[in-house]
């Protein structure tokens, strides 16, 4: 259950980094704070974040028809390449070059979702208190198994706690 949670974090970080580059960057259709808000919302909501980021700025770019299209296009290519993928492995998958082929994109894959985690953090970890409870987030749901909503919970008050007596910790990195 954590590991996969872990997983779909890490996998997220990639697609999350790929909208903000398109939205914010590129087109300027959204500015940083609301895609900052908006990610902030999808990630307290249980279930996959990039998709639920996807079909709200789908939504909130051009409405509830937006929002649906955004939503379903957002899934169908990866349904689709997984698909083939999947059924290419089980084919070939036992043939040495071909297993070689899918392990030799584990590390690009990874370098990617790194990048993306990096480019998010720059952007969001702003002082320490925000590395302070990333830091203490990952090894409290990697490590010890606490669930996602404690950890929310635990933040918010530990931001609280740390924002009233310890105000230099919550001061941005000049």
């Amino acid at each position: 259950m954590v590991k996969t949670r872990i997983h779909q974090l890490w996998w997220s970080a990639g697609q999350i980094s790929i909208m903000h580059e398109f939205l914010v960057e590129k087109k300027k259709w959204i500015s940083e704070k609301k895609f900052m808000n908006a990610l902030n919302y999808c990630m307290l909501l249980p279930g996959p974040e990039a998709q639920q980021l996807a079909t709200y700025m789908g939504w909130l770019l051009h409405g509830n028809r937006g929002g649906i299209i955004a939503g379903v296009f957002f899934i169908l290519p990866s349904m689709f390449i997984l698909l083939g993928l999947s059924y290419f492995y089980s084919i070939y998958g036992s043939i040495p070059w071909i297993y070689a082929l899918f392990a030799g994109l584990k590390p690009a894959v990874i370098a990617v979702i790194i990048l993306a985690i990096i480019k998010i953090g720059k952007k969001s970890l702003l002082s320490s208190l925000h590395y302070f409870i990333a830091i203490a987030a990952f090894a409290g749901i990697y490590f010890w198994n606490i669930s996602f909503p404690v950890i929310i919970i635990g933040s918010l008050c530990f931001a609280f706690i740390a924002r009233k007596f310890l105000p230099s910790m919550v001061q941005p990195f000049s």
